[in-house]
């Protein structure tokens, strides 16, 4: 299980992953709800997504031991100090999106809105290969930024989408914050989860280099 960071040519693959493993999230069905669309959609998304992470952030990887895909993924914002908005974001998200332009826009808001203030590092995916779950992948990804952003006295933040996940989080430090106020339009829910740095020890909130 070596987790390693993912190279820039690689945001594709992660993207296909991190679609492929949300399939079946409503989240996912929201943003685009024709079926025969949406995982190619949702995987241009979050492609996009990751690109920006890779340099603003950090994207770690572990290979698939039986084959060619990667097994899971972690994609990691360092909100520690500001982030330059994605360039050309709208008329990238607008080429990708098509005729669900708005369900993604309705999403963002919904994200933009209810993000805490607090310098900290935002797990925005963590994604595992269906049939690589239940295996630790996840864990082990998390584990890795987690024992570095401890040593630096910094928090760690993310939106978990169901209660299966809040147990996951929970097992590794997370716990609820106040949920957000309202839901998407289907009533899909977000569940705001915070983690406290280990060990504080430092009072200094500087970028770190994963």
């Amino acid at each position: 299980m070596n987790v390693r960071p993912a190279r820039e040519d690689e945001s594709t693959d992660v993207g296909r992953l991190i679609s492929y493993s949300f399939d079946q999230l409503a989240a996912n069905a929201f943003l685009a709800p024709d079926p025969a669309r949406r995982r190619d959609v949702n995987a241009e998304y979050f492609t996009l997504i990751t690109e920006h992470a890779l340099d603003h952030g950090s994207v770690d990887v572990i290979d698939d031991a039986y084959g060619p895909e990667l097994a899971a993924a972690a994609v990691w914002f360092d909100r520690t100090h500001d982030i330059p908005a994605i360039p050309d974001y709208d008329a990238r998200l607008a080429a990708l999106a098509g005729p669900f332009l708005d369900r993604f826009r309705t999403l963002d808001t919904l994200f933009d809105i209810h993000h805490p203030s607090e310098p900290h590092w935002h797990l925005a995916f963590l994604a595992v290969h269906p049939q690589r779950q239940g295996r630790g992948l996840g864990g082990e990804l998390m584990n890795r930024t987690h024992a570095k952003l401890d040593s630096g006295g910094i928090p760690e933040y993310l939106e978990a989408t169901n209660e299966a996940n809040i147990r996951l989080y929970k097992r590794h430090g997370y716990t609820e914050m106040k949920p957000f106020d309202f839901p998407l339009p289907d009533d899909t829910r977000f569940f705001r989860m915070w983690r406290p740095a280990g060990r504080a020890t430092a009072n200094s909130h500087g970028p770190i280099h994963l």
